[in-house]
């Protein structure tokens, strides 16, 4: 994962001549720089483990094999239907 790096020395620097004193730009790095770690810190706790990519491959592959089962039940029910449908259509046709 990549790091952040804040550079608060520049930051102070950039600060005071921008006008601020010294204790308000330190109180302004200070804090800029809790900030950026605590979004670091929920960043990393959002970050999905590979355990968690393996429970979510296996859901998959269950939730595909399911899905495979209920197209092949699909199939051969619209199948016996398309047979019956011809069989019926044929026995409209007596054959001589």
């Amino acid at each position: 994962m990549t790091t952040m790096t804040f550079d608060t020395h520049q930051y102070i620097k950039t600060l005071k001549a921008a006008g601020f004193e010294e204790k308000q730009a330190e109180a302004l790095a200070e804090t800029q720089t809790d900030f950026m770690e605590q979004i670091q810190e929920s960043a990393i706790k959002t970050l999905a483990t590979k355990a968690d990519m393996e429970a979510t491959r296996a859901d998959l592959k269950l939730a595909i094999s399911e899905l495979k089962a209920e197209t092949i039940k699909w199939m051969f029910g619209v199948a016996t239907g398309q047979a019956m449908f011809i069989i019926a259509i044929l026995k409209m046709f007596p054959s001589h």
